[in-house]
Parts: structure tokens; C-alpha cells; sequence
């Protein structure tokens, strides 16, 4: 938000320059995030002087151009060639002097040289309107008056605005800030602490009063719930022209276009006094009735932007007898609009339902600045006040004359919060004792009423426009921040309690997770958990009655929680590769929302992505795609981090993997991974293979705790290696292999692996290869050839049994 530094002195007299205003109201917790400079001529005109032309002949070599004499005071006479058709002897022309900076359209810049043109010194420029930026006339340099005495600085005839505007960090809460008349009010809050007591000065409205009554228009509002406070006035005669200088420079320098006189003086009043307005066309009002109410769904309307818009019944409308003419509180229509021909008002100011400007503005995807201020509550209590002043400024700046008494519906005022502050709390929630009176003034600095006081506490009424100070703990809060939180005294005791909890917590496994994967070389990703009901058409797994839907979508894409990990990875995936990023290697933990019959459940997952090649470009290393057996090794990793083991892996029943496994502890499944289908890579055009791993880690977690940690010393004794290289059916897996292994010993065999596979030349058809290991050790002995070659020939005999294996 931008507070203009000129602005607000017309509400308070700062006794501090912009910089020291500004850290003050950094301190009130209206962070200023920087102030620029605005000037209402770029560059101020420094440099631009006052020229009496003493002469002026026609140039001796060149037809179009003209070699003068200018006296630029202090005594000092330059030669100056100019190509302007009326310049003329004893003429007051503005002179850009050498070293002067001016400023073209664009806002570029460029340097005033002393230089020749046509063989003749020139040193200096006599200017345009529109080299000035004065104007956009382009047909010759500009006259000044002839009492002007030569050397006088051009800013001082133009009187150039000069003013420092602050960006201010706006906070949602701090509804009530949300115009210079707020932010003044806040300033004299913080400088009555520094024991300065300025006045709030406000624009008056007494002068307001009916010239005529002659063009009332009725106001009917059909839902006073949607509308609780609703005015309108009436002015004829009034004239659409180009707004005075100083109500431009007052837009501008806060980053407003100037349009009218009429738009901008609503404008206008919005961030002086925080309350929106709109001014419609009387002409243009049929029936002469204003009908504030909703519209059936799909009624079509088309917004000042000409974009066509379906209404939703909820949407609230400014209505005349026979069509909508605005969105009430969020965007005008194109066909009410004030416009160049307009010469009868009608002005709306009004109270509307903060809930539902917000629900209609994100609706429609509008963000205006009047929707910004509705959806977050202004004052209620202004509503007539700000009508009255934009009524009068109308008046004294486009003529006119007002028309109606002003029809102010208020149908039930919006009361004062009641709230009830104990003094215990507030020292107790500070940590420093305040006297009472010290609560007492910075309470009556904030317009917080104190009705009585006891020996606990005291009884106070908050402003109806303080719409984030409802409770004592929020009464406590404006307290501090008016008092100064750097003005509160740290103690020299320093306080610490221990917690006992568990290595189990989730947040614990998360990062001793997180912290191996980074260091396997993988990239944490946060996606959004809000998605579009799209992806679940991907798999059939995935059902759309179990979406969590939004209430308020902020779009179609971002419609409903998401059921999976997988597509916003995806999305990741696809982002990358599209930026020339295509070795990938992803993880996140998040949750997943299900909308089931039983209830909604979320469900916490960690996801895996692997794509492309596993590590970077080496002269000294071949380069190896990420695969299956890569990811599964990475799974594996995790587990014997967390202590899980006694794992059995089982087939996969998802439709988004073309190829992959389950691992199961017990009956818990704790994850599936694989290779992801190219029909779902193909909806986000992902061209190359992405393997994808998705554990349950809720489940994950729980199977951690029912581990139990043995402790083992290092054997003394050897282990011993022995192969097997087995010919087995194509319809074999390595898992049988295994299984068969370690039930025939328990005792001494530690380990078995599969380390080569080969099918095709020099193998019978439907036949493989598997070469095996076994590692064999005894803890407390050195083994013997004839103890392995016992079990050797029993787990020979066994596969040769169950799995019809043969020895190569």
C-alpha cells in the first residue's frame, strides 16, 4: 500500500522528516518497506531557468533554424540554436542550461550538451511543453508570461510537487489503516507515547447542504444482510473534464492514473478516508430506481473491462429497474460508467458484507482496490461522512449542484465491540508492569473507550472500524505496539524447560530421511496442496467422489485437495526438464485429503522421483540412467535407517505404474514403487522415463516403533563366500531364490545375492541365469569346508527340487 508523505500532513502536522515518520511507523507495526521520491515532473526541472530572448536571426546555415541571444540572469547571455517556427525576440521562453537532464515519453533520459549545430555554437535548449513534461504539445517552444525576470527557476513557476511516498506492508488485520486518514490516526497514536499531542485534522463537511431537490433517486435493498448500510446522493449540471493539477499529483504520486475529474475524485476519498465509492450516470439509471439485490445464476454482465462475466446467485448487484449496472463493492459495468457526456451523478456509498465482496471478488478473479477494502471491513460509521465530502469536492471541482437529500439505509447499526481488559493479563501477557495510566492514554489514543475501571481490570468499548480488536488478548496486542515493544525490558533470568519425547516423533524421521536423501543427491520439493480434479480422471485408483472440494476456488486448477503425491511431482518433473534440467532426483513429504463416506482423512506420504542420469557429466565416469534397481536400493537405504527390516515385497496393483513392487511390513504396506506409465508422463509431455516411489508414512512411522534395536559385537571369526550359478525357468524370480536360501539355514548363512542375470545365446528357450552368493559366518568359530559344503548341498538340493534348477 502507498501513503503519500505530503498527504498526510493534511491530516497531522509531522514534527519528524519522511525517514524518522517512517521508522515510527515500523514501530506501530505498519511496516515501511521503502520510500521513493515523487516528482510530478520527472526531474523536478532542476536545471530549467526563465530566458528573455534579446535577439533572434535566422541561422546562416540552415533555412529551419534560428541563432538567439538569451539573457538567463545573473548578467549571464548564452547562443542558442533553435528550430521552434514561433520562437521570437523579447519572448520569456523556459532554457534547459548545460548539464541539464531532461526526459523523454518513455521516461528515458538525456544530457544537455554544449555542441555546434550547422557550424554554430549552441549552449543550451529552449524548451517544449512536452520536453518539460508540462504537456504533450509538440508545435513549438513554450511561452512564459512577460513578468517573469530572467534566471528564475522553472519549478518555482510550475510549482513542481515533490513528495516521498512510503510502501507500507499492509497487514490483512489492519483493515482499519487502509487510507492516509487511518494511517494519520495511527502516527498520533504513537507520538502521544513520545509525549508530542498533535491534532487530527479531518476534512470538514459542513458546508454541505441540498441546492434542489429535484432528482431523487429511491433506494430499495432487498437484502440488508449483504448490504446493511447503503447511502446515496443525486448532482446535476456537474461537467467530465481533466482533473486540477494538484488532485492528479495526489493519484500519482500513490500510483494511481488520473481519468476524469469524477473517477478521481472518488478515488480520491477512497485512500483519504478509506471508504470506496462509485458514481454512476444518472441518464443511464432506467426506472430511476436503484435495486441493491442478487441476481439469478448465469445471468450475464459485462465489467468496465468489457469482459462478459456469468453472476453467481450469491453475487451481490447494483440494479436499476431493468439491468445490472455493478458488481456492488468489487467493479462497475461498462454501460453506467461515468463518461465525457455525463452531466448527472448518482454516488453510492455504502457498508457491504466483507464475506461476501470476498467470495464475489475471487469468484470473478477481480481484485480492485475496492474489493480489497470491502472483503476486509471498512468503517461503518463514515459511510455518510465520506459521501458528503466527495459530494462537495465535486461540486467546487466539476460545478453542479446537489440534487437530493442524501437516503442513508442503515437498517442495523453495526454496534461497538464490548470487551472486558484485566490488568493481571495485561502484565502477565507483556512481562512488565504498566501503570495504569499509562493504559488508560494509549487506549484513549487509539479511540478505545474506557467505560469503567475496578481494581482487576476495566470495561472498554472498541470502535466498530477496529474489525481485528474483538478480544483481550487483541486489546493487549494495540497496547503493546503503541507502547513500543523495543521499550520493553529484558530479564536477566533466562527460563528453559526439557521435554521428554520420542526418537519415534515424526518430525525427528522426517529430517534423519531428509538429511539421507540430500546427501544421496536428491532435491526436497513443497508443492501445492491445492490441485484440479483433472488428474484424478488419471487413474483408477483415484475416485472423484473422494475429492475435498474448495469452497471458494481461487481457480478451476487449484479446485480441490490433492488425493496423490504423484501429479504435483510430476509437475516438478515436467517444470525442470522444460528448463533444460532433465537429471533429476526428487523428494517430498506431504499430505494427501480424501473426502470418504466414513469422513475426511488426510494422510501423510513421502514421495520419490528419479529421472534421467543419476550424477552429473565426468571425464573419469561413465554415465548411468537412474532405473529401478537404483530407486530400490534407495528405498532399501531408508528402511535400514529406520531400523525396518523382515520386509517382503508383493506385487503392485496400481494403474499409474507400467512396471513395479510393494513392500510390505506384516499386513502394512509401506510402499509402491516402479515406473511411471507413459500414458499419465504423456499428460504433462514428459518424454523420458520417471521412476516414482510412494510411501505411507504414517505407516512407515508406526512400523518404526514396533522395532526393536539389537546390539551385536563385530564377529572375530571370517565369513566365508561361496557361488552358485543356477539354470532356471524364465518364470523364476529372485525372491523364491532367496526365500528357499534362508529357510534351509538359520544359523550360519548371513547373506544372499544376486549379482548376474543372463538370458538369450547358448540357453535353452524359456530359461535364465542367475549367478548367487551366499555368505556364510560363525560367531564363535572358524567354519569348515565340510560345514558348508553340507548346507551347499542342501540348498543345491532344494532348488533343484522346488524349483527345477539346474547347476551351470
Amino acid at each position: 500500500m502507498k501513503i503519500s508523505y505530503n498527504w498526510l500532513k493534511q491530516f497531522i502536522k509531522l514534527p519528524n522528516n519522511p525517514e524518522e515518520t517512517g521508522v515510527l511507523l515500523t514501530d506501530l507495526g505498519l511496516e515501511v518497506e521503502g520510500i521513493h521520491n515523487f516528482q510530478s515532473v520527472k526531474g523536478g526541472l532542476k536545471g530549467i531557468v526563465t530566458g528573455h530572448v534579446l535577439s533572434c536571426v535566422q541561422h546562416p546555415n540552415a533555412d529551419r533554424l534560428k541563432l538567439c541571444k538569451i539573457d538567463v540572469g545573473n548578467g549571464k547571455v548564452l547562443q542558442i540554436v533553435c528550430g521552434a517556427p514561433n520562437i521570437a525576440e523579447g519572448q520569456k521562453v523556459p532554457v534547459a542550461t548545460i548539464g541539464t537532464t531532461l526526459y523523454d515519453e518513455k521516461g528515458e533520459s538525456w544530457e544537455i550538451k554544449k555542441g555546434k549545430i550547422r557550424g554554430e555554437a549552441s549552449h543550451g535548449m529552449v524548451c517544449s511543453e512536452s520536453e518539460l513534461g508540462l504537456g504533450s504539445s509538440h508545435d513549438g517552444i513554450m511561452v512564459l508570461k512577460d513578468d517573469l525576470a530572467p534566471g528564475t527557476p522553472a519549478a518555482e513557476i510550475f510549482n513542481i510537487e515533490d513528495d516521498q511516498v512510503f510502501e507500507i506492508g499492509l497487514t490483512p488485520n489492519r483493515a482499519d489503516a487502509m487510507s492516509h486518514w487511518g494511517v494519520a490516526r495511527d502516527l498520533k497514536a504513537g507520538y502521544q507515547q513520545e509525549d508530542l499531542s498533535l491534532e487530527l485534522i479531518t476534512p470538514s463537511v459542513s458546508s454541505f447542504h441540498v441546492d434542489s431537490r429535484s432528482n431523487r433517486i429511491p433506494i430499495h435493498v432487498e437484502d440488508s444482510n449483504l448490504a446493511p448500510r447503503y447511502c446515496g446522493v443525486t448532482m446535476n449540471g456537474i461537467k467530465v473534464e481533466e482533473s486540477p493539477k494538484w488532485l492528479q499529483n495526489r493519484l500519482k504520486a500513490i500510483g494511481i492514473n488520473p481519468k476524469n475529474n469524477i473517477v478521481d475524485i472518488t478515488n480520491y476519498v477512497m485512500h483519504e478516508l478509506g471508504q470506496p465509492l462509485h458514481a454512476f450516470d444518472a441518464d443511464k439509471i432506467n426506472g430511476n430506481e436503484i435495486h441493491v439485490k442478487t441476481l439469478p445464476a448465469g445471468t450475464k454482465f459485462t465489467t468496465l473491462d468489457e469482459v462478459e462475466r456469468e453472476l453467481h446467485e450469491e453475487d451481490l448487484m447494483i440494479c436499476d429497474t431493468e439491468k445490472p449496472l455493478c458488481i456492488a463493492g468489487v467493479f462497475g459495468g461498462i454501460t453506467s460508467g461515468v463518461s465525457q457526456g455525463t452531466t448527472k451523478l448518482f454516488i453510492e456509498s455504502a457498508y457491504f458484507n466483507p464475506v461476501s465482496i470476498r467470495k464475489t471478488a475471487k469468484r470473478h478473479a477481480l481484485n480492485t482496490d475496492a474489493s480489497f477494502r470491502f472483503e476486509r471491513g471498512i468503517d461503518p460509521s463514515i459511510t455518510e461522512y465520506a459521501l458528503k465530502r466527495a459530494a462537495l469536492l465535486i461540486k467546487e471541482i466539476a460545478g453542479g449542484e446537489i440534487t437530493s437529500d442524501i437516503d442513508d439505509l442503515y437498517f442495523k447499526k453495526i454496534e461497538d465491540f464490548q470487551v472486558f481488559l484485566t490488568f493481571e493479563k495485561v502484565n502477565k501477557l507483556i512481562g512488565q508492569n504498566l501503570e495504569e495510566e499509562t493504559i488508560k492514554s494509549i487506549l484513549a489514543s487509539l479511540e478505545i473507550r474506557v467505560n469503567n475501571v475496578t481494581e482487576s481490570g476495566m470495561g472498554l468499548t472498541i470502535p466498530s472500524y477496529r474489525v481485528d480488536v474483538q478480544r483481550e488478548a487483541d486489546v493487549i496486542e494495540e497496547i503493546l505496539r503503541v507502547y513500543g515493544y523495543n521499550n520493553i525490558e529484558f530479564g536477566t533470568k533466562i527460563n528453559a524447560s526439557v521435554s521428554n519425547s520420542s526418537r519415534f516423533e515424526d518430525y525427528k524421521l522426517q529430517n534423519h530421511i531428509a538429511n539421507q536423501l540430500v546427501g544421496q543427491g536428491f532435491f526436497e520439493t513443497m508443492a501445492n496442496s491445492l490441485t484440479t480434479p483433472v488428474y484424478t480422471k488419471l487413474s483408477e485408483q483415484l475416485n472423484e467422489d473422494y475429492n475435498v472440494e474448495m469452497l471458494n476456488p481461487l481457480s478451476q486448477d487449484l479446485s480441490v485437495m490433492r488425493q496423490s503425491l504423484l501429479f504435483s511431482g510430476l509437475e516438478a518433473v515436467s517444470y525442470n526438464i522444460n528448463r533444460k534440467q532433465a537429471d533429476l532426483k526428487l523428494f517430498e513429504f506431504g499430505k494427501t485429503y480424501h473426502n470418504y463416506s466414513s469422513g475426511r482423512v488426510e494422510d501423510k506420504h513421502l514421495s520419490l522421483f528419479v529421472t534421467g542420469n543419476r550424477s552429473a557429466e565426468a571425464w573419469n565416469s561413465a554415465q548411468h540412467t537412474g532405473n529401478f534397481f537404483y530407486i530400490k536400493g534407495i528405498i532399501e537405504r531408508i528402511f535400514e535407517r529406520l531400523g525396518i527390516n523382515n520386509l517382503k515385497s508383493g506385487d503392485i496393483k496400481s494403474d499409474v505404474f507400467s512396471e513395479g513392487i510393494s513392500i510390505s511390513s506384516g499386513k502394512s504396506k509401506l510402499v509402491e514403487f516402479g515406473v511411471v506409465k507413459k500414458s499419465v508422463l504423456k499428460h504433462f509431455s514428459i518424454q523420458q522415463e520417471v521412476l516414482y516411489a510412494d510411501f505411507n508414512w504414517d505407516l512407515v512411522i508406526e512400523t518404526a516403533k514396533l522395532q526393536k534395536t539389537k546390539f551385536t559385537p563385530i564377529p572375530k571369526f571370517p565369513a566365508v563366500r561361496r557361488d552358485f550359478a543356477l539354470l532356471l525357468d524364465a518364470s523364476i524370480n529372485y525372491q523364491q531364490v532367496q526365500d528357499i536360501a534362508l529357510q534351509t539355514d538359520k544359523k550360519l548363512l548371513k547373506a544372499v545375492n544376486l549379482f548376474d542375470v543372463y538370458e538369450g545365446k547358448n540357453l535353452p528357450e524359456g530359461k535364465k541365469s542367475y549367478a548367487v552368493s551366499f555368505k556364510f559366518q560363525d560367531e564363535n568359530n572358524t567354519l569348515t569346508d565340510k560345514q558348508i559344503d553340507k548346507i551347499m548341498s542342501k540348498l543345491q538340493h532344494r532348488f533343484e527340487k522346488e524349483l527345477n534348477a539346474e547347476l551351470r
